[in-house]
């Protein structure tokens, strides 16, 4: 297991950034579309995907977002913080292979320990290919947690 620790409201300030990444595989892809009930052929045929826009098979839109909840609740703040509202636009598709960095930044610390945290994430040209805005309630306490370490799971 590991351990993350979070930063608590009182800590926080306006212009404090973080960062988690995570290259987008197949695996993720089908997880994604089993977990979702997102079966879009765009995403898992490479025949449909290629008579598209795209010409390849793209990673579903909210796979991106999943990977920005992923770093508001593991990296900043980090655990204990509760989402309250996430604008995201999708400005360029995320393909197989790609390494996404989520980019996080403090924008303005709210009362009643609400925040707005800025959640833009690049891929590994540091191209933009999601912009957006999250709200969340931060953490009171300064806490350190061990991360549940998942079993593996096979795509058959």
């Amino acid at each position: 297991m590991s351990q993350s620790s979070n930063t608590p409201y009182e800590a926080l300030e306006v212009g404090q950034t973080a960062s988690y990444s995570r290259t987008v595989e197949e695996r993720d892809i089908q997880l994604f579309a089993a977990v979702s009930g997102d079966h879009n052929p765009v995403h898992l045929d490479a025949g449909y995907a290629a008579t598209t826009m795209f010409k390849e098979r793209i990673a579903h839109g909210m796979f991106s977002g999943a990977l920005i909840s992923a770093a508001v609740a593991c990296t900043l703040p980090g655990p204990g913080t509760i989402y309250v509202s996430q604008q995201i636009s999708f400005r360029k598709p995320v393909k197989l292979g790609d390494t996404l960095s989520v980019r996080l930044e403090i924008l303005e610390k709210l009362p009643k320990f609400r925040v707005r945290i800025a959640t833009r994430v690049f891929n590994q040209h540091d191209d933009l290919v999601v912009d957006g805005e999250a709200e969340i309630i931060a953490p009171r306490k300064q806490q350190t947690v061990e991360l549940t370490t998942l079993p593996a799971i096979s795509i058959g």
